[in-house]
């Protein structure tokens, strides 16, 4: 039995910068529904990988399919359609410290989605309730919360519009000893919640093994290894160990 259709399909993708060549051939299938997790050392590409796919970035050559529908070298109005298929938690947050914690979770929501204000915040509140926050914490400043708390609400905000896809950059990095396997379970959570598709990247290993289905190494500009997280021991590459 065939297993599900892919969600994203990455094929020979390239990006240099300068003479450095930093994705060099990049092949990778994201299941629907499932959670992949990509490895690998610091500068590897892994940020440069995700930026492709979500069109912040341009690849040199290759093709990142979305559902089917080409994103190099797509249109404004292609990019934009298939970005409201996404939710995007951000490795510093990336809150806006000018607004409040609901607008922050609601932004997209007033953004893209044309919500009213009275039910963006209504959404955000009790979005904040899914990642563990109480109501108080939405008219609280972002530099009023711990680094835990902000967080939690990038995590909101990702999940707020009910995304198909969820893309997580680093969830767990600048965190106490304690807050990382939150986040995780929250990620687990969430994702299952909505039945989406996840992407994230991340050198935790505690991490990987808590929120992956599926686990690809990013080496040399390629991915090496890919395959159930329940074999990540077992790979047999020396590279991956």
């Amino acid at each position: 039995m065939s297993g599900p259709a892919p969600k994203i399909v990455i094929r020979a993708l390239t990006k240099s910068f300068g003479a450095k060549k930093v994705l060099q051939g990049v092949d990778l299938d994201l299941p629907a529904g499932q959670s992949l997790v990509v490895i690998g050392g610091s500068g590897t590409g892994k940020s440069v990988l995700i930026k492709c796919v979500l069109g912040l970035m341009t690849p040199d050559s290759g093709s990142i399919k979305v559902d089917g529908v080409e994103v190099v070298g797509a249109d404004r109005a292609t990019l934009d359609g298939l970005r409201r298929k996404f939710g995007m938690l951000f490795q510093g947050g990336a809150l806006f410290d000018s607004l409040p914690v609901w607008e922050n979770v609601a932004f997209g929501l007033l953004a893209t989605h044309r919500v009213d204000r009275p039910q963006a915040r209504a959404t955000a509140v009790q979005t904040l309730g899914l990642v563990g926050l109480p109501p108080e914490v939405a008219t609280l400043m972002p530099a009023e919360l711990s680094g835990g708390m902000q967080k939690r609400v990038g995590l909101a905000r990702a999940i707020a519009h009910q995304p198909e896809i969820l893309f997580f950059d680093e969830p767990t990095t600048g965190l106490d000893p304690i807050m990382p396997d939150v986040i995780n379970e929250l990620i687990v959570r969430c994702v299952k919640q909505l039945g989406a598709t996840a992407l994230s990247i991340t050198h935790d290993m505690a991490s990987v093994r808590k929120i992956a289905d599926r686990v690809a190494m990013l080496y040399g500009g390629r991915i090496v290894w890919e395959g159930p997280v329940a074999t990540l021991d077992a790979s047999g590459s020396a590279i991956v160990a």
